[in-house]
């Protein structure tokens, strides 16, 4: 080998770590973006992957929602300002906790504005419609859709389940009671329950807020958040009952901090790959060391179930998960 095939081959050698460094940080992993985002609900709709989160910021700055899209979980797409409290001319402030559904090719939209702390205050859970999941969405009843406290659940942290006899339902609930009432059709109201009530009650213990439904082997799972949203002790517990209605009877935690990740993890959602059968979920964390209890990064990792259906602990990671096309 000549002198100048040894100095290239040195240099070579020498740069392959630095170069190796680089490629991994390219690699998108967690965060699936570097800005504040906090209770991401994920959803599949057609061959993408779509997340919804709270931009996490003081209650007078966090006026509008962001999008994300990918149709591998790797490579992520960011559509700003889907909408704002422009578009919502009773929302002043405060806009967080989207939940998303497609019905008729139609995508519906349903959020909490106002951090309402009363019935005489004008707010609560509202819901905005659009012809694209990434928008524009428009204000659906120009109204919010609830905005009074029903069994003592103030309204926030709404989630959209629809069941497999083609019925929608409304889950939600803060101050640590949730409900879950019946939606029409067209989502402008709802359907009292054969008893007549139209806000039932099902909190299971330790339910803080946050709540979240899939359905798996014939299963509810029922998730929801636990503890305060801004410390470390932030995380998400479980139940699985045969009813959507329950009673939901606490399973145990699946996702709290791990002191080598991050820590107040928790109001997540979850997405099911039908494809290959693989599940992940979206949460949001906070960075180790910061203090700033607005400083929410949105992350996805795996779920996994064990022979008995029951879901395992989530391990935590930076590195996120592998690619997972949906075609």
């Amino acid at each position: 080998m000549n002198p100048i095939s040894k100095l290239a081959l040195s240099v070579a050698v020498m740069l392959a770590p630095l170069a190796s460094a680089q490629e991994k940080e390219k690699k998108p992993g967690n965060p699936i973006d570097p800005g504040w985002y906090a209770d991401p609900e994920g959803i599949v709709f057609g061959n993408e992957y779509w997340v919804f989160p709270t931009y996490s910021a003081p209650y007078d700055q966090q006026t509008h929602f962001d999008a994300f899209s990918s149709p591998d979980l790797k490579k992520w797409t960011k559509h700003e300002k889907i909408f704002d409290t422009g578009d919502i001319k009773w929302a002043k402030r405060a806009m967080w906790a989207p939940s998303i559904i497609e019905k008729g090719g139609k995508y519906y939209l349903f959020f909490a504005a106002n951090d309402i702390q009363n019935d005489q205050q004008e707010g609560g859970i509202g819901v905005a419609v659009a012809n694209k999941p990434q928008g524009p969405y428009k204000d659906l009843l120009g109204k919010p859709l609830i905005d009074k406290f029903h069994n003592g659940a103030q309204p926030i942290d709404g989630f959209v389940f629809h069941d497999d006899d083609g019925s929608y339902y409304f889950i939600y609930g803060g101050w640590r009671h949730c409900n879950i009432t019946k939606l029409k059709d067209d989502f402008t109201g709802f359907i009292p329950f054969e008893g007549g009530e139209t806000f039932k009650e099902i909190t299971p213990k330790g339910y803080v807020e946050g709540p979240f439904v899939f359905k798996k082997d014939g299963k509810y799972y029922f998730m929801w958040s636990e503890g305060g949203w801004t410390g470390p002790d932030y995380k998400v517990a479980y139940a699985i009952s045969d009813s959507l209605i329950g009673p939901h009877e606490r399973i145990g935690v699946v996702l709290q901090q791990d002191p080598a990740v991050g820590t107040g993890a928790g109001h997540h959602s979850v997405i099911h790959n039908k494809k290959d059968d693989s599940w992940y979920i979206v949460y949001h964390r906070h960075p180790l060391g910061d203090k700033d209890g607005n400083h929410r990064v949105t992350c996805v990792d795996k779920l996994e179930f064990d022979e008995k259906g029951l879901i395992k602990p989530v391990k935590m990671t930076f590195e996120g998960v592998a690619a997972s096309p949906l075609k």
